[in-house]
């Protein structure tokens, strides 16, 4: 097992090109601003950032759907840049936001689960099958939804079924889209603790990318703060949640929805101090 860390982003910059109007000429927006992280083996980085920040484009970079304009990005030590689609996908998988969207409503449970397999070319149809059996069985499904279509399925269910696909390949990398926000509350602790269990059954990495405060705190080791394309700030999820040095980490950990006394609306309580001083500091960034 090598002794590098599974992920390493150095520097890394993408841009978009934009318009600023009608007849003004194309301007790039920066979406990812020299972002350095190292993701160690087994750790549980979680991504938080409000919705722009950069954290989607940042999570496709891992995935090398998009190569960086400036940095690199480096798996188990070697670069990116140099590996097929194939070997990037043998080292990290991805698990989508919403389960019913991306799984085909047109092909079985076992089909969709055994499907990167055929694309590896890995095994006969009988062992892929097998495989994906056996998969399933880990994640918690019975063996009757093999056959089954994703619409004859729970949103937990569904959910399951995305993990077993990413599983089957075994990589050492998973990166988590708001794995929980499309499934009902009831069922979201039973996501999260299979995920906590799959990664000390398989040695697993995660990168998890989620708006819900509550699940960083309650899965990941490490979280890093994105705004405004940068990482403002990165330490040891205890670190970040008892003591939040940059003033977006003290927005977000601040801002809650409660209920205001008599009305029954929800009134957003934020702290002012922290919102005035990013107003003051934008571009600071909490080492």
């Amino acid at each position: 097992m090598s002794d590098k860390p599974v992920l390493e982003l150095r520097n890394v910059t993408h841009e978009y090109r934009g318009r600023r109007g009608i007849f003004s000429q194309s301007a790039p927006v920066r979406a990812v601003d020299k972002v350095s992280i190292c993701v160690e083996r087994s750790d549980i980085l979680g991504i938080v950032g409000e919705s722009g920040s950069g954290k989607s484009t940042l999570a496709k970079i891992m995935l090398g759907l998009l190569a960086p304009a400036e940095g690199e990005v480096l798996l188990d030590g070697w670069p990116a840049a140099g590996m097929t689609r194939r070997q990037i996908a043998e080292r990290v998988g991805f698990i989508f936001q919403d389960p019913y969207s991306s799984l085909n409503p047109r092909q079985t449970v076992g089909k969709i689960v055994a499907y990167p397999l055929y694309l590896r070319g890995e095994g006969t149809s009988a062992e892929r099958q097998e495989r994906a059996r056996k998969i399933l069985d880990i994640v918690g499904l019975p063996l009757r939804f093999f056959d089954a279509y994703p619409n004859q399925m729970s949103g937990g269910q569904r959910q399951r079924v995305a993990i077993a696909r990413a599983l089957i390949t075994r990589p050492k990398l998973l990166i988590c889209d708001e794995p929980t926000s499309a499934l009902d509350v009831s069922v979201q602790a039973q996501v999260l603790n299979l995920l906590l269990e799959l990664r000390e059954e398989f040695n697993l990495t995660y990168v998890i990318i989620s708006h819900n405060m509550s699940v960083i705190q309650h899965m990941t080791t490490n979280v890093a703060v994105m705004y405004l394309g940068r990482i403002v700030e990165m330490n040891t999820s205890e670190r970040v949640f008892e003591e939040p040095r940059h003033p977006y980490t003290q927005l977000l950990l601040n801002s809650t929805l409660t209920v205001a006394p008599g009305a029954g609306v929800p009134d957003l309580k934020v702290d002012t101090a922290a919102r005035e001083a990013m107003r003051e500091h934008p571009s600071y960034i909490a080492q």
